[in-house]
């Protein structure tokens, strides 16, 4: 079987993308590390061509972080593409925007614990 998950060409891209966390992904970084939900999640994690923020390889949970960007024409086509090549891959993906992350923190980590 080929293997599309954590690719090697990725490694300085995610490597990147991890040095250059946005707040709100240090912020829900600092509640999934280390099991603290029970469950070992991956941050940066390469998935085929794309790299999602979170990734929990037991539950085949993703979770993503959406700034303003994402409500861009051409973010929201792309983000609906990736959803559907993951979601045919059999990932559930759980979809938060920056200011839930900001204003409403617990119920973000609620909504994570209730799918887990």
């Amino acid at each position: 079987m080929r293997k599309f998950s954590n690719l090697k060409r990725e490694k300085p891209l995610r490597k990147k993308l991890r040095n250059s966390a946005t707040p709100q992904e240090i912020i829900l970084w600092s509640r999934l590390r280390r099991n603290q939900l029970e469950y070992k999640f991956r941050r940066q994690h390469s998935i085929g061509k794309y790299i999602v923020d979170f990734y929990c390889p037991e539950k085949n949970l993703i979770i993503e972080l959406d700034g303003w960007q994402h409500r861009e024409e051409k973010q929201e086509r792309y983000d609906k593409e990736r959803t559907k090549f993951m979601e045919s891959l059999g990932f559930k993906i759980l979809r938060f925007w920056n200011n839930d992350i900001n204003n409403n923190l617990e119920g973000v980590i609620l909504k994570i614990e209730e799918y887990l």
